[in-house]
């Protein structure tokens, strides 16, 4: 079998096999070989290696040698007048004024000819362009139309991913790519996402759209329900790079399982078999649950042991438990050493017991007298003190106390209640309340002349307080009419008087209309007094002259 040796060139698209003749060359060298358009300067990527002769398109062309220091020096120098050739290239194709986009300008290590690299949408007549450029450098040019991807892959740069463009890094020969590919690798439909800096689709697609339809011809499809000991799963996403299923439980717990682990039930064997199609896992067993760590579940599965009858204990190993279960040995001997010595002192407190108990009845008793005293003491202080105090109890209670306002039909209503009440009692219960009322007003009367009465001196007359109905009785015989109450009158039941004549006759006017009565305001300032001041009232200067 022949021997090759594969030759990367920077304008080239992929590795080309040459024939080593020999050579003692190998990968990282760089070789000058004779090719189809003259003698160029390339790396070696790999070491010589022997290929089928079916693999061969054409007959290999040959390595002309390795290269040395000047041929080093020669390629650098034809890489710089490249690039000074790139503003004459341009500034040409502006003026003849084609569609073109220059790209790059290689000089051929042999000198034979230059190549000059465009990128175009379409055809594009460049006749007058290549005399320019022949008169100019006064060697043989070429023209190459290049793609949009040729030119990302000459040009570099990075992709979204923040590696290098993969055209650039790996080379090799452009294969479609294809929008099914994306569908296939569940990536979102959008143009700005899956395109790469040449505009096309990323070639990354490409690479891993393999994988990708391994995996899902192997894998249940989702929304697909997997049997577990929890309960029925369904499937949610795929992990493609891992080989997982993310499930998702019943109560809403997901978890992750691996491919590798799901078995395939009876059921599914046999319906497999059926439709002849391959058969896919649709069971998770208890074994691969155990090895999912995650606490929820672990905690389902305890539940479910607990509900099978197993007796799983508090989930805890002796080596983690923090208190024990009985006392040790050392805490046994300390209860013990207690208890003996709780028996010894008990035994010397009986015979101190009887000549405790007579001291202690002795010192009772004294307690006892010492209490007694010091109870009449504050029996006779506290009535000297009681009138005041109660006086500013009443005070403090009534300042205190806050009542709620009825609004006009509760009061009515309030009143028509006690009013029906008293009419429904007996003559009997009638007498009994009134002697009670008149009980208790005898005794605030004394209660509060004792109050009134200073110390010292003796009792006056008790003052008498006619009898006065109550209001439910009042509103019952009809002499008090319950009107709603407003603002200024007086509570509902001041009569107005009525205006004096001369005040009548001075509110109306010439015409014989009624005049609003203008009320006379009052100065808030303080009246002052003395020669040349003159008191003043709302405002106005009084009528007596200062005297």
């Amino acid at each position: 079998m022949p021997v090759v040796v594969p030759v990367k060139f920077t304008y080239a698209s992929r590795d080309l096999w040459f024939d080593p003749q020999g050579l003692d060359i190998m990968q990282g060298d760089h070789a000058i070989c004779s090719t189809e358009r003259g003698t160029e300067f390339g790396l070696v990527t790999a070491d010589p290696f022997e290929v089928p002769t079916s693999e061969l398109a054409a007959p290999l062309k040959p390595v002309l040698g390795i290269a040395t220091d000047a041929d080093y020096d020669r390629a650098d120098e034809l890489a710089r007048r490249g690039d000074a050739a790139m503003a004459d290239f341009r500034e040409l194709v502006e003026k003849n004024g084609l569609d073109m986009k220059p790209v790059g300008v290689e000089f051929l290590f042999g000198g034979e000819k230059v190549v000059f690299y465009f990128a175009a949408e379409d055809r594009v007549d460049f006749r007058q362009l290549v005399k320019d450029l022949s008169s100019r450098f006064r060697m043989r040019v070429d023209m190459r139309q290049i793609g949009v991807r040729d030119e990302t892959r000459l040009v570099g740069g990075y992709a979204h991913c923040g590696q290098e463009l993969c055209c650039t890094r790996f080379g090799g020969q452009f294969e479609p790519v294809s929008i099914r590919m994306a569908k296939e690798q569940d990536l979102p439909l959008n143009s700005t996402k899956i395109s790469g800096v040449c505009g096309r689709l990323m070639c990354c697609l490409r690479y891993e759209f393999e994988a990708y339809k391994d995996f899902k011809g192997r894998a249940p499809k989702k929304k697909t329900v997997i049997d577990t000991p929890l309960g029925k799963a369904r499937i949610q996403e795929y992990d493609t790079p891992k080989e997982q299923l993310v499930l998702r439980l019943e109560n809403g717990k997901a978890f992750r399982v691996n491919l590798a682990d799901m078995t395939c039930s009876d059921e599914c064997v046999k319906r497999s078999r059926e439709q002849g199609c391959a058969c896919r896992p649709d069971t998770v067993t208890r074994e691969v649950l155990d090895k999912i760590e995650s606490p929820e579940i672990k905690l389902a599965l305890m539940e479910l042991d607990r509900e099978m009858g197993v007796d799983m204990g508090d989930g805890l190993d002796s080596a983690d438990r923090i208190v024990a279960s009985g006392p040790t040995p050392r805490r046994k001997k300390q209860r013990e050493e207690e208890a003996a010595r709780a028996e010894g002192t008990s035994s010397r407190k009986r015979g101190r017991r009887s000549k405790a108990e007579a001291d202690a009845s002795a010192a009772s008793a004294s307690q006892q007298d010492q209490a007694s005293s010091r109870r009449r003491r504050r029996r006779s202080d506290s009535a000297s003190q009681a009138p005041a105090q109660q006086a500013e109890a009443q005070a403090s209670s009534s300042s205190r106390r806050r009542r709620r306002h009825l609004s006009a039909e509760e009061r009515d209503d309030a009143f028509r209640a006690a009013a029906a009440r008293e009419q429904q009692r007996s003559p009997e219960g009638k007498s009994q309340q009134a002697d009670e009322q008149a009980a208790s007003r005898s005794r605030r009367r004394r209660h509060k002349a004792a109050s009134d009465q200073p110390r010292g001196e003796g009792k006056s007359a008790p003052s008498t307080k006619p009898d006065v109905p109550s209001v439910a009785e009042q509103v019952a015989s009809g002499k008090v009419k319950v009107t709603r109450r407003r603002p200024g009158d007086g509570g509902g039941n001041v009569e107005r008087k009525a205006p004096a004549p001369d005040a009548q006759a001075s509110s109306e006017g010439a015409d014989g209309g009624e005049k609003k009565r203008r009320r006379r305001r009052r100065s808030r300032k303080p009246r002052t007094g003395g020669e040349g001041s003159q008191g003043s009232e709302g405002g106005r200067p009084s009528d007596t002259p200062a005297q």
